[in-house]
């Protein structure tokens, strides 16, 4: 069984968490034009940006999902909080949904593929919606112990996995706490909960689903893989290197993304130095040879 159904509540929260943080970036355009915003503000969002979404793309894709790297205890921990934190979905759930993904990549069984609907271009319109966002909002729930076995069987993942909605309230209030601090006032306390709290959520949001779906549409495809993934160039700095797509589904199990000379990857970079630092070990770097077998003749 590839699913079940989302309980009332769950499908509540999801909705909550995608659309909030997706309305406050549609206010941040008036607010931003000429009050509200501060380089304390900047500075923070940057800070829980880069926090959160190297959670997701180090913590929750590369080493929980695929398995890229082994981790001591504590950088496991970490790593699974960081992620949690990018309001993204509990780990569990979000594990589960991107094995499911990888196992019917472009298919039928597909959580998110933008080609669901066919190849017209209202079809490929429809997709589009539908692998960014919409899917978020199905009642369909990826069946967990089938594809996310060994984190269930975790009990400090399960316990993580509880916290979400602990670690939900710490990534929205903890940047307007130090905002507030820092300025010794509420409007201090209001404009970084605002920006680091809310926008940056929406903003990671909103490039980790453009992988999913873009990421599935346009850009290169250099290697052999069984769907349509592309590596779409203008997304590598802000989402991390995870935009190197096409070079991630011919290699699911690499460390790093962005195999190819000048191709920019944050998370990999610092895979390198948990590495370095015995933190990491077991690191599995692209093989030139398995690339190369992979790499498309014409």
């Amino acid at each position: 069984m590839l699913a079940g159904r989302k309980t009332g509540t769950e499908a509540f929260l999801v909705k909550l968490f995608a659309v909030v943080p997706l309305l406050a970036v549609v206010a941040a355009v008036p607010l931003a034009w000429g009050w509200g915003l501060s380089w304390l503000d900047i500075g923070l969002a940057v800070g829980f940006y880069y926090l959160t979404g190297l959670g997701i793309t180090i913590g929750f894709h590369r080493y929980f999902t695929h398995g890229a790297f082994r981790a001591r205890r504590g950088l496991r921990i970490a790593l699974a909080v960081a992620g949690s934190m990018a309001m993204q979905g509990p780990v569990i759930a979000w594990v589960a949904d991107h094995r499911r993904h990888h196992a019917y990549s472009d298919r039928d069984g597909d959580p998110h593929s933008p080609w669901r609907f066919g190849t017209t271009p209202a079809a490929l319109a429809k997709g589009f919606w539908h692998a960014h966002m919409g899917w978020l909002f199905d009642r369909d729930k990826t069946n967990s112990r089938r594809f996310a076995p060994d984190l269930l069987d975790d009990p400090d993942i399960r316990r993580i996995d509880g916290l979400f909605p602990v670690l939900t309230a710490v990534t929205l209030l903890a940047p307007a706490l130090i905002g507030g601090l820092a300025t010794m006032s509420w409007w201090g306390a209001l404009t970084a909960f605002f920006w680091a709290g809310l926008v940056r959520v929406a903003a990671l949001h909103h490039v980790t689903w453009s992988v999913n779906s873009l990421c599935h549409m346009i850009g290169e495809r250099p290697f052999e893989a069984r769907d349509r993934s592309a590596n779409f160039w203008p997304l590598a700095i802000l989402s991390f290197g995870e935009s190197w797509h096409n070079s991630h589904h011919a290699d699911p199990t690499g460390a790093r993304h962005g195999v190819g000379r000048g191709q920019l990857d944050t998370s990999a970079r610092l895979i390198w130095l948990f590495e370095k630092l015995n933190w990491a070990s077991q690191v599995r770097w692209p093989r030139p040879e398995r690339l190369a077998r992979k790499l498309k003749t014409a």
